[in-house]
């Protein structure tokens, strides 16, 4: 289905106006001729019929605002759309089609507008009628859709939410390709997201491919948060192009540990975070032992054998590695 924007309809004013004067004329003449020439005379009768059916070219009458547009069907056949602010006249017959006028999704443009329709509570108690706007919005849109949760490579359960930039390019096929352009993306926007996310784990891991091209790497789902946001926006992409959608761009919003999970996970990073400490002050401690072993030596304070040397490296490696201030013993005689 190709979209056929209609560029020369923008003439709703002078149609309008038109109707106007007609609708005068065909009163100031009805009320003449049936003075004139009484009301059975054929001007009069042609002036009661034009004023019983000269409303209709009004339901013509289209008026849109910016980043607007408006797709029409004629007798079961695409029409052609209009696009753009302005005034505008089509055939009366054309009727406006949008199947996701009603449908509202988490998203920027989907807020429910209480000032719409008129109100009838004054006649029925409690009665309401509200107007459906078949118009589509072209301006960029923001899709959230709800947390999922999802295993990664490793098969932790993570919880991840993205935002979706995307708008309207072809309105035809938005509307004749699928049944409803919003659930369409949502529900795509959703099945890309697992695709992506189940080929990288959380967090770096060893031996692990995420591209594809048989050769591990460092990609993770916290580390390289673009790269997975532009992995997702190609992926929606490719789904969503016969539905007349660009992507214009995806963000992760939201990536934690599944909360079953969450606790051990944080355990398993304490540890990780204390095994690297510990690592950092035993090899700054063997470099500080073996520093002083050589300065003494270097200056001959003092002249250490082989048992005096073992008996200095361990003190010193229990000092500068233990957790608490260490007590200091004063040795009054021979160390022998």
């Amino acid at each position: 289905m190709e979209e056929k924007i209609l560029n020369n309809k923008k003439n709703g004013m002078f149609v309008l106006l038109l109707t106007i004067l007609l609708y005068i004329a065909s009163i100031v003449l009805l009320i003449y001729s049936s003075i004139k020439f009484g009301e059975e005379s054929a001007i009069f009768i042609i002036c009661v019929i034009y004023i019983s059916i000269g409303w209709f070219p009004v339901m013509g009458l289209k008026i849109l605002k910016p980043q607007e547009a408006l797709v029409l069907t004629l007798f079961g056949n695409y029409y052609g759309t209009i696009k753009g602010e302005g005034f505008y006249f089509v055939n009366p017959f054309c009727g406006s089609i949008n199947p996701a006028a009603k449908t509202k999704l988490n998203q920027s443009g989907d807020v429910e507008n209480e000032d719409k329709g008129m109100t009838l509570a004054q006649f029925t108690g409690s009665a309401q009628l509200k107007t459906i706007d078949n118009k589509i919005s072209l301006k960029i849109m923001t899709l959230s859709n709800n947390r999922q949760k999802v295993n990664d490579c490793l098969g932790n359960p993570v919880e991840i939410g993205i935002a979706v930039m995307w708008k309207i390019e072809d309105t035809a096929k938005a509307v004749f390709n699928v049944d409803n352009y919003k659930e369409y993306l949502s529900l795509q926007c959703d099945s890309a997201l697992r695709n992506i996310v189940r080929t990288y784990p959380y967090d770096v891991s060893p031996n692990v491919d995420t591209t594809g091209d048989g050769i591990a790497d460092e990609g993770s789902l916290r580390g390289s948060s673009e790269i997975v946001a532009n992995r997702i926006k190609e992926e929606i992409q490719s789904k969503v192009a016969d539905a007349g959608i660009n992507i214009i761009e995806a963000r992760i919003t939201y990536l934690a540990y599944a909360p079953e999970i969450a606790a051990v996970m944080l355990q398993r990073q304490q540890a990780s975070a204390i095994i690297d400490a510990r690592k950092m002050i035993v090899d700054g401690a063997v470099g500080m032992v073996e520093m002083a072993l050589a300065r003494l030596e270097e200056n001959k304070t003092v002249d250490f054998d082989d048992e005096k040397k073992a008996q200095m490296v361990s003190n010193l490696l229990v000092v500068l590695c233990g957790n608490k201030d260490a007590q200091p013993v004063v040795n009054s005689g021979s160390i022998y």
